[in-house]
């Protein structure tokens, strides 16, 4: 299946902080320098984004090579990300907290759903802070990691 939406280039991501499962505040602004990528997942709990945040855990060493931090966001709350992440043996990828405003951070970013979660994306942002890449896809698919590692090595 192909992505739903793809965005390249333009827009510069408003500075944002939010709570990661650890209850550490991730602040966007902190990562100049950084590539970000903001993995969104509909909700904690569920197979596809099970797979979807484990998948940046199991990438870490090649995110850190091109230097890019990748962050799983969803509207869950920090108490249900802390639990989530250590079911999965999360411990080096921050899963970030985007519950309050509900969903605040998906619909600054044109992805929150009617449904009340945002959509399943991975958002490039580069060293200065505006959008590489924008890519939606299908609820039920699982993004490709590899995929997006290939695009961060063009970059």
């Amino acid at each position: 299946m192909a992505a739903k939406k793809v965005i390249s280039g333009g827009k510069k991501v408003r500075d944002f902080s939010l709570k990661d499962q650890n209850g550490r505040i991730f602040h966007l602004a902190d990562l100049k320098g950084k590539k970000v990528l903001l993995s969104f997942h509909p909700l904690a709990w569920t197979p596809v984004c099970s797979k979807q945040m484990q998948s940046l855990e199991k990438n870490k060493k090649p995110f850190d090579k091109l230097n890019t931090i990748a962050v799983g966001i969803s509207v869950d709350s920090v108490p249900c990300k802390n639990a989530w992440a250590k079911s999965l043996k999360i411990s080096q990828t921050s899963l970030l907290a985007d519950f309050w405003p509900h969903g605040g951070i998906a619909k600054m970013l044109d992805i929150f759903r009617e449904e009340g979660f945002s959509e399943r994306a991975n958002i490039i942002v580069n060293e200065q802070g505006i959008i590489e890449l924008k890519k939606i896809y299908p609820i039920g698919q699982l993004p490709d990691i590899q995929e997006i590692i290939n695009y961060l090595k063009l970059l």
